[in-house]
């Protein structure tokens, strides 16, 4: 005798989809799974090319020193001026662009 689930359904009934004839068909070529793109399909190699290619900066480049060189008033400045400066082409939300940034990355995580 068949089992009857919480609803008062056959456990064989409750599978069977009607236009599929209660059976699952079988197609060719299922696919890619998540589980196959992390971290077997997934190729990170490119990201440690360290050629000088693929260097814009050059040898003579040194970070340290141009990071020192910030002055971190005017960025703060600059930043805050973009944030606030709306455009008519986009107008920012209440007058700052913070919310729309905020958003953006989030949609982006």
């Amino acid at each position: 005798m068949e089992s009857k689930g919480n609803f008062g359904i056959n456990d064989s009934d409750a599978s069977q989809c009607p236009f599929l004839s209660g059976k699952q068909k079988t197609v060719g070529g299922g696919g890619v799974k998540n589980r196959d793109w992390w971290p077997n399909e997934l190729k990170l190699n490119i990201l440690r090319q360290h050629a000088p290619k693929s260097d814009p900066m050059g040898d003579d480049f040194d970070y340290a020193k141009e990071f020192n060189s910030i002055n971190f008033a005017e960025l703060k400045q600059d930043v805050l001026n973009l944030m606030t400066d709306s455009q008519d082409w986009w107008p920012a939300d209440y007058g700052h662009y913070g919310g729309f940034m905020i958003r953006m990355a989030w949609h982006s995580a």
